[in-house]
């Protein structure tokens, strides 16, 4: 475009020149050796401006001839180089779709046209023929070599790093990285290895210099640096908790700083200050972190700060957490726990069931089992909400490349990987309901309680006898006037299937093996075939 504008310009100027001078006409007169040349001004321009053109051109054309035999060397030359880049290009192609016989028929024409010195490219392909061929040992020498040379320097560094990897030699491996990311920390592969073999040696100090590093040289993002940064704070935080609880406690606040929803660095500097019994300082450490990502185990210990807590205490402190974070599920669990402990059983069960209707998994419906038990006793309520845990998703915990963990870790025991645990659902089991029920449909197929005398005979009946009394819980109750016992009524099997035929509402007794029971407290009424046999209980 520029060199379009200057042309116009050009071919402007001299038209605007031409017309000037045809405006301001004259005549240019010229005494040469005796003669007189008269001739106009317009003429006389036209005729340098030839003279200049003729002269241009000629200077070209000898110019042209005197360096031509130049000109067809570099000619040839660019076009064998030409060709042996393209030998190259198509080698290193063949090579990574794991053609060993085009890779090696290209590494000779490459080197044919082309020197290793002037590319060090060839090196790398023939490294990659021979590791598709197998020839590791000739690979190994090839990235040695080009270890020692300083512009190939950590393109052999990074090859010796791989085989050293495949070969499952990770000291090797690691000195390899360590030694590229001392020379070239900009290196991302270099500088990640080296930073996962210190933060699992637990040398925390080396990793976070490490990582400042990476930060300054542009290898990492900012806000990744400050989430890793935060990552290793913490983690050298919990090292040293028990030794030296202050460090830690600012090693944990500066990890907040950087990373506010850090669940680990907060229970650590939330404890440090519970050392010392200073309860404000704990909660303004776990508050803003629970606003920020709710965490069951933040709630466990806000909620149990202090051990001398009352359960009423622990309730306040529980609805504290809810107010800061409200219609969340953790903040219902966490009430509803509380209010468990402090036997507000009605308050325990609606919270509970805003939760399960809100998100319902495993836990949720084992405390509405634990309120039932607490509260009514009876098993078969509480047998129907361990059935709906069965059936519900499993509750979230810390996981990282298939592993789960019952605490945080900085880094994943499989991979090295920095950040890896995240608070899911654990991989293998059922992200969802294994059947399809919701929560107003559990809470409708919920069993009525039993009478109060029912579950009293049931729990002072004898083991044998409490099994035959089972078949009687939906028959009549009656107290016999003689010895003012209780009498439950059983119908004989063959009433009972009649009524099953006919009615559909009751299930069929579970007949005796071999009679009653031989039992003292059971006594076997003398009546007619057509008349309801009585069991007499105590």
């Amino acid at each position: 475009m520029t060199k379009i504008i200057s042309y116009a310009v050009i071919v402007l100027l001299v038209g605007f020149g031409f017309s000037w001078l045809a405006d301001r006409p004259g005549v240019l007169s010229i005494v040469w050796q005796g003669q007189l040349i008269e001739m106009s001004l317009m003429v006389a321009a036209s005729i340098l401006g030839g003279l200049i053109a003729t002269i241009m051109i000629v200077w070209w054309l000898f110019n042209t001839v005197w360096n031509s035999p130049r000109a067809a060397k570099r000619y040839f030359r660019a076009r064998k180089r030409d060709r042996g880049y393209q030998a190259l290009s198509t080698g290193l192609i063949a090579a990574g779709a794991g053609n060993a016989i085009l890779a090696r028929k290209m590494t000779a024409r490459t080197q044919g046209l082309l020197s290793a010195d002037q590319e060090p490219l060839i090196h790398l392909l023939e490294a990659q023929a021979d590791l598709i061929e197998g020839k590791y040992d000739a690979a190994r020498r090839k990235f040695e070599a080009m270890a020692q040379d300083p512009e190939t320097r950590e393109l052999g560094l990074r090859g010796l790093y791989m085989e050293a990897r495949r070969q499952g030699a990770n000291e090797a491996a690691l000195e390899y990285a360590e030694d590229a990311a001392r020379n070239a920390p900009y290196l991302p592969w270099a500088a990640q290895a080296t930073l996962e073999s210190k933060s699992r040696n637990g040398e925390w100090d080396d990793a976070i210099r490490l990582l400042d590093q990476q930060k300054a040289a542009g290898v990492i993002d900012r806000g990744e640096a400050e989430r890793l940064k935060a990552v290793l704070l913490t983690a050298k935080a919990e090292e040293k908790f028990e030794s030296d609880p202050k460090a830690a406690r600012e090693d944990a606040k500066q990890a907040l700083k950087l990373s506010k929803d850090l669940v680990p660095a907060a229970l650590v500097a939330a404890r440090s200050y519970l050392r010392e019994d200073n309860l404000r300082k704990a909660a303004s450490v776990l508050e803003p972190v629970w606003k920020n990502a709710p965490h069951p185990q933040v709630a466990q210990l806000y909620v149990r700060a202090r051990s001398g807590d009352t359960a009423t205490d622990r309730l306040k402190r529980a609805e504290r957490l809810e107010s800061l974070k409200p219609n969340n599920v953790e903040s219902l669990i966490a009430v509803a726990q509380a209010a468990l402990d402090a036997k507000e059983f009605g308050r325990a069960r609606a919270k509970a069931e805003a939760a399960a209707r809100m998100e319902p998994r495993e836990s949720i419906f084992l405390l509405m089992a634990d309120i039932e038990e607490a509260e009514t006793g009876d098993q078969g309520r509480i047998r129907h909400w361990m059935a709906q845990a069965l059936r519900a998703p499993r509750d979230h915990a810390w996981v990282a490349d298939g592993i789960v963990s019952e605490k945080w870790l900085p880094a994943s025991p499989v991979t090295g990987r920095l950040d890896a645990f995240e608070w899911k659902m654990p991989f293998g089991h059922v992200e969802g309901p294994i059947e399809e029920m919701s929560v107003d449909q559990a809470l409708s197929s919920l069993p009525d309680l039993a009478k109060p005398e029912i579950r009293e005979k049931i729990i002072e009946v004898p083991v044998a006898v409490r099994e035959t009394a089972v078949a009687s819980v939906q028959s009549p109750v009656k107290d016999d006037p003689s010895t003012g016992a209780k009498k439950a009524i059983v119908e004989p099997a063959s009433t009972a299937r009649d009524q099953q035929k006919t009615a559909q509402k009751t299930p069929e007794p579970v007949p005796f093996f071999g009679g009653l029971p031989d039992d003292p407290g059971v006594k076997k009424a003398n009546a007619e075939p057509d008349e309801k046999t009585r069991l007499k209980l105590f």
